[in-house]
């Protein structure tokens, strides 16, 4: 099964104003590249799990966005991502604000599905919910003034499945009681951007 949005929106700088997505966000980004000092935010997507995606393009390089930033410091809004390290690490770059709370479907999956060194959002989505994403898209242009439909559709997909992977790793971790090494986990990533952006994004602090 291919994935497929009820609807996408693609706004600039910024999602409108009066948007109610709820109280957990699925949440993506899309850069230049994997070099943040280099390679700058094109791209945010959010979904509130409803099969309806939000693309905020940044085109021109503007990152005001007080909606979008509003979102992401709102204490009462859980912000899911794959893999968060990276997605909070351009946002803090790129817009100046942090994601706080935030759940990341990857640590998640690391720590309870032991069985498999698989752990990219394709591969999880595959085993639980049986969706085929593609990654054609993953090294095109971000940076376009005007995107594809097959950028838009990929970028949608990112988002579209993140509350259902949630609630289904969520039954693992209370299974194997493993929640609190979650949360503590989710807590740290903070902390782990910071060293990141600070210089010490390839070494392990704890190391001997």
């Amino acid at each position: 099964m291919k994935p497929k949005a009820k609807s996408i929106e693609v706004y600039k700088n910024d999602l409108p104003d009066g948007l109610d997505l709820g109280d957990i966000v699925a949440v993506d980004t899309e850069t230049r590249g994997l070099k943040l000092g280099r390679d700058r935010l094109c791209l945010v997507q959010v979904s509130a799990g409803d099969g309806n995606c939000h693309l905020v393009q940044f085109p021109d390089g503007g990152f005001d966005a007080p909606n979008l930033k509003a979102l992401f410091t709102d204490k009462a809004v859980t912000k899911i991502f794959h893999y968060a390290r990276f997605d909070i690490a351009a946002i803090q770059t790129y817009l100046g604000v942090w994601c706080e709370p935030v759940y990341c479907t990857k640590i998640a999956s690391i720590l309870v599905r032991t069985y498999t060194d698989r752990h990219g959002l394709k591969d999880v989505c595959k085993e639980f919910l049986g969706v085929e994403l593609s990654k054609e898209q993953q090294s095109s242009d971000w940076a376009a003034e005007t995107l594809t439909p097959e950028q838009i559709e990929y970028a949608a997909a990112d988002v579209l499945y993140l509350h259902e992977i949630r609630a289904r790793l969520d039954a693992m971790l209370a299974r194997e009681n493993r929640q609190e090494l979650a949360e503590a986990c989710f807590g740290f990533l903070k902390t782990r951007v910071e060293l990141d952006i600070a210089g010490w994004r390839d070494e392990d602090v704890f190391a001997h």
